[in-house]
Order: structure tokens, then sequence, then C-alpha cells
């Protein structure tokens, strides 16, 4: 069982110094020869303290202070040759000593005691003549798997007698000849961890040493065990608020916890560097460890060492040192700073001379004088380039607002006497200032890194390196050039690809602007009006104020402009402070008093009391701090972990699973559970808690599958393609995702490809032909119109792809005079231009944007509207007369100005399929309120262009197979629908294919607290497809968060039980939880056995306590929820149900639907009324969902089998009130009421046509029939009864939102 026990904060606990024999020798020749100034000597191993100190079995022996001595093992580790060389009589006379206290016992496997001792004295240790004050250094060592642990070691001396010193092979310590001078020998005590508590057991070494300074040496042994034995008691905070506190005389120790999980223990006063550099030094160290170069700290201070390079690993966070890292060399160690590789080390800064003149490539940080320096043979730096100037700037700005001297803050306070309340008080300002700097180089990571995301294809893993390069600013690409090859950012994209919501992520939500952060991955990239500004270093806030204003702020302008979704807008986002971050309280809770002498049963008392303390804590918190309970559950189950109550444990990790995932320790819960006795096991089973814990334990570990972690860069194909393969490249290589559109592609190149094949094969003979068909492909598609193999070459691939990047990279290089940016909206982008044309408007270049076509005129630069898509009337094409000549020109007729002629001669065909194409995109976009027509359009658009571009023969045939909207610009939208839509979203813009939306839940949001930004605006929570779940802020009606994974299958229902809540019902039994704040999952309920098909919320209060949630399974399972505790309040089942599918709550009854029967049950489960519908044939009929409408004290059903909707009166339920017959509707999936209307989603007739019917609930008859998605209508709700909003079924995959009359 001891395998399984969590250990303390404590990993090993060891005594430094000088071998009892040399002590021996200096002060027996001491009266003698006198000593020299320094007398140096090697350091040894003097006593190791390794837990577990108690056992069980030790505690029979009766004597529970031997059996504590027996267990706090203690050896001396000498050198075999030291041992050979040994003066006979004194080993004779210390046999017995070193024989009893010499057991075999097993070191961590990660800790290197042969090495230990140098870093412990990594100066030298000398024998002084006068005491010296004591100094503390601080260790990390790194083992093969790169995992980290941390040391903190203490330098005293001890006072020796030089004469009379050794009796019995002991020396003796206390006693002193006044006659003779003094001698004292340095000792170190070093305690190793796997957390870096730094100040935390620098403290606790502070504390041992009031009392080991001056005592005899058994005592000195003595009070090291019982300090070692202490600290391995202490457990780890786990991450969150809950700060831990014990006593070691005379000082009280604090273990600080994570505020993120994902984020390291920062206990260090984290200012140092910023102390020691100056910002743009600060950067350029920065920026080598992120180029992963040979980066060498130099100090006088051992102890800065250390601490300074954790602060630049801190720093860079979530980025990680892939490399080497010993922040510490001793003199033996110094032929580290040889290796060729990456690494980060540290050594005195006497060597700096020496390691300048002799080792090539390093850079060297010197720490005292707050410099770097190259050492470099050749006389040349090595190529270092600066940080993205932007970044750079922010965090110059922003670091000068930290205040960095504590004094500071002190002088308007007065004078304290006592020291607990000052090292309180300083330490409080430390935390705060930890938490600035922390977030100050967490935002200089996202400015550099923020746009990555842009540039990952998530189905596929891929980042496109060099699309993000092309992007940068020419003074920045040398920076990411290095970076981008680095294993910190390799690392990095892994997090990145796998959707992590890291502290990275967090602050790139919270900072990124809304117009970048909700945009389109699938945008064609193009630098925007205001972009083109900011490049020209022209001071953009006057512009905005000129012109920009007139853009709407409520849609996502870069995509569409013209649609005003201001009017949609439920609340505005006042909030303008993104950086703005509220401080969490920290609570702290201290650790029972250790109790003297620490034996087995002393321990065991002193986990009782640990649990005692914890219960009352857990019975004293208010069920609405479910962060706090959930960490005094995670500490108590450790506590009865130690005492081997398994059972208890497993029920507070039980607790802990439904209360907060993020700190539950799976690892440690397999463990227990697997090393459970048999009839611990059988009891286990018998309660349905644990039970459900273990076997969901079980189930995990048989279903882990090793996650796919890799990162691809984008490569052209070297072999040909067939639809599938030509689908995944284009994917791979983010030119455009979706799948129609791809394939519209494929036969557009193929048509290209079909053209070179006829020149290839036109000197080829029948055999010659056949052998080349054969050898390059086993199964192809034919071209229903050549005969040729359908198929793409690697070379038909390549220039196209080349095209497309080089029509990108001329983009980039557009740059419109200020007198014609003006004229345009900030987020309008050039994405083509003609070559220089005559036109009636005069001569220059026609541009195209996705909102317009204008006229740069050549010469003197000037802007000529031609016409924007949406007031185009007639696009044709034309010949005008130049004698002797006929050039083909482009004719574009509007409603507002003389029709626009321009001689486009060869290029006019292709313009006018752009043209048409993109005035068809805008004709759909406003007929079906839907701006993605707009983006599809223009991606179509492009595609043309780049297919015309790598071909010649019959170019503009091929691309008219990509003119998709064109050949849909007379699809008829009824009237009703086009009054009632008023927009329309893609909740899965960032998936390579729709997504059904099987759930929506709007939140009104929080308008009293703008502090909150984002969190102030009310929000719309989709589910979709495969567990996904898609955050869309309702003020802007975009999409805020594109993916919350929660398990992977279907999500059936949601429910929002406060602003802080929101609960989803899943296919895989469980009920996730997610935090609206965090925006993370780290909750869950697993008590239902089926599929979770429906919730409803009781709330009689303002309070958790006073909320109560019902939720239902398939089997007829229903439970009811304590929304402060999770803990069920009751639970029954229906007997012979059919399928459990919906339940609502009216008048403390639960009205449940179970398919072919709707059941009045009361709360403890019996069931009071039924109501069936019989069809003509004696059959029942099936329902799919069911309204309670209480003020008219009626039911709405509506039936799985066919479009019939029945209102019946509560008071007889033996027939329906009213049968209302939809007209072309199979079924009805689901409904809802608003303002005496009944909103009803079907399926129709056509299994790719979704309708929504309102009823009128006074008059019983169907008000409208709207029509806007292709695929069955899956889910309705209501905002604040001002909109209703559908999602459809897979096929669709859109949101659509409904004005309500």
């Amino acid at each position: 069982m001891a395998e399984v026990l969590p250990h303390g904060i404590l990993e090993i606990c060891v005594v430094v110094g000088a071998s009892h024999e040399k002590l021996k020798e200096i002060c027996q020749a001491f009266p003698k020869d006198g000593i020299r100034s320094h007398c140096y000597l090697s350091p040894e191993i003097r006593s190791v303290h390794v837990p577990p100190f108690v056992s069980k079995e030790d505690s029979r022996f009766g004597n529970s202070d031997q059996s504590f001595t027996r267990i706090s093992r203690r050896r001396s580790f000498k050198k075999k040759k030291e041992l050979k060389h040994t003066n006979p009589a004194a080993t004779n006379a210390n046999a017995g000593h070193i024989e009893s206290q010499s057991e075999e016992f097993s070191i961590p496997s990660n800790i290197d005691l042969q090495g230990l001792p140098q870093l412990c004295f990594p100066g030298e240790l000398q024998i002084e003549t006068e005491a010296k004050e004591d100094r503390y250094h601080f260790l990390v060592f790194t083992d093969v798997f790169g995992t980290r642990t941390y040391g903190v070691a203490v330098q005293f001396y001890r006072l020796i007698e030089e004469g009379n010193s050794f009796q019995h092979g002991q020396t003796n310590w206390n006693v002193h000849n006044q006659r003779m001078s003094t001698l004292y020998a340095p000792f170190s005590v070093c305690v190793i961890s796997k957390f870096p508590y730094y100040t935390a057991f620098k403290d606790c070494l502070s504390s041992l040493m009031v009392h080991v300074k001056t005592c005899q040496e058994l005592d000195f042994d003595h009070k090291v065990r019982q300090f070692a034995a202490k600290l391995a008691l202490v457990p780890s905070p786990p991450s969150g608020t809950l700060h831990l506190v014990f006593n070691l005389n005379p000082l009280l120790i604090v273990l600080p916890s994570r505020e993120d999980p994902n984020y390291p223990v920062a206990d260090l006063d984290i200012h140092l560097p910023l102390l020691c550099f100056k910002p743009k030094c600060i950067l350029q160290i920065l920026t080598c460890i992120l180029m992963e170069q040979r980066i060498v700290f130099l100090s006088a201070d051992w102890a800065l060492l250390t601490l300074v390079a954790e602060c630049f690993i801190l720093y860079l966070h979530p980025l990680q040192w892939q490399h080497t890292y010993v922040p510490i060399l001793s003199k033996e160690m110094m032929d580290f700073l040889m290796a060729p590789t990456a690494f980060l080390m540290g050594c005195h800064i006497d060597y700096f001379k020496e390691v300048k003149s002799e080792i090539e490539g390093l850079i060297l940080v010197n720490i005292d004088e707050g410099t770097i320096s190259f050492s470099n043979l050749a006389a040349t730096e090595p190529d270092i380039p600066e940080m993205p100037s932007q970044a750079a700037e922010c965090f110059a700005q922003r670091i000068e607002s930290l205040q960095l001297h504590y004094d500071l803050e002190l002088s308007h306070l007065g004078s304290s006497s006592d020291i607990s309340n000052l090292r309180m008080r300083r330490r409080n300002w430390q935390q705060n200032l930890n938490l600035a700097i922390q977030e100050l180089f967490l935002v200089l990571v996202v400015n550099m890194f923020r746009d990555v995301s842009d540039y990952l294809n998530y189905e596929y893993r891929v980042f496109n390196s060099e699309e993000f390069l092309k992007t940068r600013t020419v003074s920045d690409q040398p920076f990411y050039k290095k970076v981008l090859e680095t294993y910190i950012f390799h690392s990095f994209l892994k997090a990145r690809l796998s959707r992590k919501m890291d502290a990275f992520s967090h602050m790139e939500l919270r900072i990124c602007p809304e117009s970048n952060r909700v945009k389109m991955r699938d945008n064609p990239r193009r630098p925007t009006m205001e972009q083109m500004v900011m490049r020209r270093e022209y001071h953009f806030d006057h512009l905005v104020t000129k012109r920009f204003a007139a853009s709407m702020p409520n849609l996502p302008v870069d995509i569409c402009q013209d649609f005003s979704a201001e009017h949609l807008s439920i609340r505005k986002n006042k909030s303008e402070n993104a950086m703005k971050k509220s401080t969490k309280s920290v609570t702290t809770l201290k650790l029972p008093e250790f109790r003297s002498p620490l034996n087995y049963s002393s321990v065991i008392a002193w986990y009782t009391d640990f649990i005692n303390l914890l219960s009352k804590a857990i019975n004293a918190t208010g069920q609405e701090c479910s962060s706090l309970l959930a960490r005094y559950y995670y500490l108590r189950g450790l506590a009865y972990l130690m005492q081997e109550k398994y059972l208890e444990a497993l029920s507070d990790f039980q607790n802990l699973y439904k209360t907060d995932l993020d700190i539950f320790p799976k690892e440690l819960v397999k463990k227990v559970i697997g090393v459970l006795p048999p009839d611990q096991h059988s009891q286990a089973g018998q309660k349905p808690e644990l039970k459900r814990l273990i076997s969901i334990m079980l189930e995990k570990e048989q279903n882990v599958t090793a996650s796919d972690e890799h990162v691809k860069k984008f490569e052209l194909p070297k072999t040909h393609m067939h639809k599938e393969d030509f689908l995944k490249r284009i994917q791979e290589s983010g030119i455009v995702k979706d799948v129609g559109t791809i394939l519209r592609l494929f036969d557009a190149l193929t048509i290209v490809n079909s053209e070179k094949n006829k020149l290839k094969y036109r000197d080829m003979t029948t055999e010659q032909i056949t052998t080349a068909k054969v050898v390059s492909r086993s199964v192809f598609y034919l071209s229903a119109e050549t005969g040729h193999l359908k198929q793409i070459d690697p070379e038909t691939f390549r220039d196209f792809y080349n095209f497309w990047k080089e029509s990108e990279a001329e983009a980039h290089e557009v740059n419109l005079p200020l007198e014609v940016i003006e004229y345009l909206d900030k987020n309008e982008s050039v994405f083509k231009l003609s070559s220089a044309v005559k036109t009636n408007y005069g001569v220059g270049k026609i541009a195209l944007t996705q909102k317009r076509l204008f006229l740069l005129k050549e010469g003197r630069p000037g802007y000529v509207e031609i016409s924007k898509f949406r007031d185009i009337m007639e696009v044709e094409n034309v010949s005008v007369m130049f004698f002797p000549l006929r050039i083909p020109a482009l004719k574009i007729k509007t409603a507002l100005k003389e029709p626009f002629v321009g001689n486009l001669k060869t290029e006019r065909d292709l313009w006018q399929l752009i043209v048409k194409e993109m005035w068809a995109g805008r004709t759909m976009a406003d007929k079906h309120k839907d701006p993605q027509y707009i983006q599809e359009a223009l991606t179509n658009v492009l595609l043309m262009d780049a297919v015309v571009g790598c071909t010649h023969s019959r170019a503009i045939y091929a691309a008219s197979k990509l003119a998709y909207f064109d050949q849909m610009r007379n699809l008829v939208v009824p009237k009703t629908t086009l009054e009632t839509l008023k927009h329309k979203i893609n909740p899965s813009a960032d998936q390579t294919s729709p997504q059904a939306v099987n759930a929506l839940l709007y939140a009104p949001g929080n308008p009293n607290y703008p502090e909150e930004g984002a969190n102030a605006n009310p929000k719309l929570w989709c589910a979709l497809s495969e567990g996904k779940v898609v955050l869309i802020d309702a003020a802007s009606w975009c999409i805020q968060q594109h993916c919350i994974q929660v398990g992977n299958s279907k999500l059936n229902c949601m429910l929002g039980v406060d602003s802080s809540q929101l609960w989803i019902g899943s296919q895989d039994s469980c009920i996730y939880i997610i935090n609206t704040y965090s925006m993370s999952c780290n909750k869950q309920l697993t008590e239902h056995c089926t599929d979770v098909t429906d919730m409803v919320l009781e709330d009689q209060g303002s309070t958790l306590s006073q909320k109560c949630v019902y939720s239902c399974s398939l089997d007829g399972s229903v439970i009811c929820w304590d929304v402060s505790t999770l803990q069920i309040k009751t639970h029954f089942q229906l007997s012979n149900c059919h399928g459990l599918i919906a339940i609502q709550l009216h008048n403390c009854m639960l009205w449940c639907c179970v398919g072919d029967a709707l059941l009045e049950v009361k709360k403890t489960g019996q069931v009071f009324r039924t109501l069936i519908l019989e069809n003509p044939n004696g059959s029942r009929a099936f329902f799919s969902c069911f309204l309670v409408l209480p003020g008219k004290n009626q039911l709405v059903t509506g039936c799985a089998d066919k479009g019939e909707v029945c209102f019946w009166d509560m008071e007889n339920l033996s027939k329906p009130l009213q049968k209302i017959q939809l007209q072309d509707c199979s079924s009805i999936n689901c409904m809802i009421f608003v303002k005496n209307q009944v909103w009803i989603g079907s399926k129709g007739l056509d299994k790719a046509n979704g309708k929504i019917y309102v009823i009128d609930a006074d008059k019983y008859y169907v008000e409208k029939e709207l029509v806007a998605h292709v695929d069955m209508v899956r889910a309705l709700c209501s905002a604040e009864n001002k909109y209703v909003l559908s999602g459809a079924g897979r096929e669709d995959g859109k949101v659509a939102i409904w004005k309500v009359d």
C-alpha cells in the first residue's frame, strides 16, 4: 500500500559537510602547525533523511522513539578510495556507529546524490576562524525525462574544538577551551522537493537554523530528522486560491497555491530581474531563450543565479524551455559549458573572463552589472534579432507602471511590532506584484504569437509557417524565422492545435480585439485599410473619427459591412478596458500543530486533527463556494489515504470529481482502486456513487488512446491526386476548408489537367498513352467530357498553389493613397486589381473589395466608385470600336449612375465571371441575411482567378465551374421569411464541414458589471456535434469562443443554472458543467446510466442553496440535484418507460414525455395522470416534444411521426382541445412559447427542408411559415422575447435569428 500513498512537500533532506576524519585531522594539527587563512576540504554527504519516517509495522516494537530513529534513515556516503586510506584505529572506533546508522534505503530516482555535495558548496568548503553569516542558494535538478526537482540549501558554520575534540570517534561540538583559538566548520542542509517552494523552504531552513547552530551533534541529527519528518507530513496545496500555513517555531510558513492549474508555482520574488536589467535587456534575454541559444547567467551571488533563471522561465509561460537547464554549476561542473546543444546554465562571476575567452558561441548574462555579452573567438557577435516591435513597445509602456520597490509602499504606513504582521504585509505585496508581472509577460507572449492560430489547420494539425511569415513585417521576420524552428515553439504549437485552454488562450480572448477574435478563419487574408494606414505610421484615431465610425460594430465587418445588426444587439459591450483583471480573494488554512515526538501514533493523531480541521471547514463553507470546497475535499482525501482509510478517501475524491475536475488526482485514484482489499472493494460496490466512480476510472483507463500531438508543415504533393487526396491537400494548405467548394475546384482543375494531357499525349502512340495512364495511378475518376483520367497531377497543383500565394503576396504589397483609403471602410481589403485600362470614368485600375468596385485612377491618384455590388443591375460583355479593331469591354449597369464601361481586353471574360459571382453573392446574402455568402463568393472569385492564372487553354470554362452563387441567383425566399429573418450565424465557421446545432441557450449577461468586459454581454451557447460547444457574443452576434470540448458525444440539452454555471446533458450519460467565466468544463455529474435527454431548473430563491435541477435520461431515470452541493436529493425510475425524452415542471409536478405518452408525476416518482393520443388506426401517436403554458393552463404537444400539433386543457386530458395539422411537415422536433406564440421547429416532407411554424396560441392557427434552413430545425430558444433563434441539422449547420412580432 505504501506505493500509492501521496508524499508531502519533502522529497529528501540531506546534510552535507566535511567528513569526521578530515575535521579530526585539522583539529589535531591546529595546536602544532596552526591553520592557514583558508583550509579547503571536499564536501561529503553526512546524513540523508527520506520519507516515510514512520510506518504501521514499526509501532509494534513498543519503543516509538527508536522506531522513528530507525526509519529516519541516516548514512554516510564515502568514496571507496577514501575508505582504503582510513586509519584502522579510527575505522574500528567508528565501526559500531557507522554500522548502526548505515541502512539501505530507497533514494528517489531523480536525485543524484553523488553530485549533490558540490552543488551544496558550489564554491569552496573552507574551515574558518570566525563564524560567517548563513547563506542560502537554490537548486534545480532535471532527470532524463525532463522532470524537474527543486532544492533549497543553507550554508552555516558550527564551532569545533581543536584539541580533545574527538571522543570515541565523535566530534564534540559544544566543548570549547577558552585558552585556544576557535575553528568553525561549514555545513549545509539541503531540502529537495518536487515543488518550487523557494521562499517557503528558505523560511523553513531559517527556523531550523535557530535550533541547530549551537546544539550537540546528537541533538543536531535528531532536530534535522524531526524537521524533515514534519515537512514530510505537509501536503502541497492544489491549484486555486487556498494557501496552506503551518508553524515551524519561530516562523509561520506559507505554501502558496497555483492560481491556474497549468501555471507553475511562483514562490519567489519574480521582480528581481526587473531590478537587475533594463527592459531592453530583458527583451534581449527572452529573445535568446526563445531562439534556444547557449545561455550562461553569471553572478557573485549563488542565490541570484537560480532565482533570476527561474524568473525568466516563468516570464515565457506557457512556452517552456525544453533543453538542458542547470542554473548553478559548481567548480567541478564547468566543463558542462562545452556542450554543443542549447542550454541554460549559471556560474560564478569569477569565471567570466575564462568562459568568454575559451568557449565560443555563448550568451553571457551578467546579473550583477545587468549586461549581455557574447563569447566569440571570431570577434563577431551572434545574429540575435530584435523582438517584434509592436509587442516590445507595448511591453515597454506597461512595465513603467509597475511599482517594484516595497519601501515606497510603506511610506504611508505606521510601524508594526508584530513580525508576523510585517511578513504577511510583505508577502501580500509580493503576491500582487507577482500577479501583475506574470500578466505583463503573458501579454507580451500573446502579442508575439496571437496570430498563430489563424494559420493552423486543426483537422490535419498543420501550421502554415510560410504564410504566417509572409504576413509579418519586414523588421519582425528575422525573429520569427528563427523562433518558428525551435522546440519551444513546436511544443507551443502542439498545445494550440489541441485547443488547450491555458493561460495563453484565456489572455488571448481577453485582449484580442473583437474584430480579430471573431473573424472567420477561412477568410482569404488581405491587408485591411486600417492595416494599410498603420503601416504608414499614420495616426489612425483621426481617420476613425472622420470616416470609419460608420462601419457597423455588431457584425464581423471584415466579412460584410452592410448587414446592420445593431438593432439585433440585446446589449452593447460597454467595457473598453480589456486588461482589467479582478483579483481573487485568497483563503489560508492553518495546519494543526505538529506533535512531539513524531512517531506512528502521533503522526496518525496529526492526520486526525487535520481531517477534523478540514471537516469543520467544509461544514462552515457556504455551498456557493464550490471551488473552495473542492480544495478541502482534495486535502481531506489525501489525509484519509495517509490513515489508510481508502473508502473515506474515495468518497471525498468522488465529491471532488463532481466539483472540480481540474484538481482531480486521476492517477492517484486509479492506484487506490487498484490496491483496494477485496472486502473494501465489495463495500465500495455497495455504494452507488463509489461504484460509479470506480467504473468511470476503469472505463477511461481502457479507452485511453494516444492523442495525436504531431505538428505538420504543409508540403506540395509529389504524386497524382484523386478527389479524396485533393480534398485533404487543399484543406491542409489552408486555402479553403469547405468541402463543396473544394470539389468544385477539383472539377475546374481537372479541366486544366485534361488540357495538359492533350498536349502531353498529342505526340505519343496509343501504347505509350496506355502505359503512362497505368503507371501514374491504378484507380481514377473519368471525365464525362474528355474521357481522360479525372485526377490532378502535382504540376497542376503546384502551379495553382504558387499562383494563389503570389496573388496573396501581391495583395499585401498594395498600398493605396490616403486620398483613396478615406473613401473605404476600415475593414475593407483590396482582393484584386486589373491591369491599367481605359474606361469611360478615366484611365486606371479596377479594384475589387468585398463590398464594391472602384477605379484607382492613374497619374494623380484618385478614387472613383464604380458600384457597390448591391447596386448592380446588369453585367454584360460588349465590344468598343477602336478603328480598325473592336476591343473587348465589360459593361456594368447600376441604378445610381451611368453605366461603367471598361476596356479590359483579355481580362474581360474573367472579370465578368468575378463581378457576376460577387453580385450574386451579395444578392443571396441580402435575401438570406447571411453575411457568409459574401465570404464564400469572395473565395470563389479568388479561386477563379488562380485557376485562370495557372492555365491558358479553356481557362474561363474551367473557372466557370466555381461560379456557384451565379447559378443560385434566382432562388426565391418567401416574403414572410424575408420580413421575419434578421440575421444568420455559422457556428461551424472553424470546422471543415457544417455541424448539427443540437441545442441552443441564450444567457442574458450582466449589464450592471461592465468591468467584466465581454462577460457582461449576453451570450448564445450552441451545442454542436461530437461534444463541441461554441459561444457567441449576443451583443455582436459574433463567435467569441470557437470550441469548448465536453466529451465526444452528441449534446442533447443545455440549462443555465446561474450566471456562472452552464449544465449540458450528453449522449454519453454525463452532465457537464461549464464555468462561464473561465470557459472551462471542470465538473461533471455521472449518475445517469444512459443518454441525458432534458433538464429543468426549480428556482426557489436567489442563492444556489435554493435551487435544484431535475435531469432525466432515456431509460426513465429522473434525478433531482442540489445545485449548491451537486448531491442527489431524490432519484426515481419511471416503470415501463419506452424512452424519456423531455421533462417540465409545473405546479410542483413533473411532466414527462415518454414517447407514446405524457406523464404527470409527483416529485416522489408516483405517476398521477397519463396523457395519450390515439391515431385513427387505434395505435398511439408518439410525442417528440411538449410545452406547458402556465398562464393558460394548457399543454401543447408535437408528434414525432407526423406534423400534428395538439392543444390540451390540463383539467381534461381525455382529448385534445384543438388539433392543428402543419402543411408539408413530416415531424416536429422542438417548440417554444414566446409572446403568446408557439414557435415550432420541424422537418419538412423533403428531408433537406427545415421549416418553422408560428402558431397563435389564442386563435389556434398558423400565423407564419418560415423557411431558412436546408435541414431539419433541431433547436429553438428565445432571446428576451425579442428574437427567436433556430439551429439546424448537419446539412445546414447554421443559426437563424428571427424577429418576434
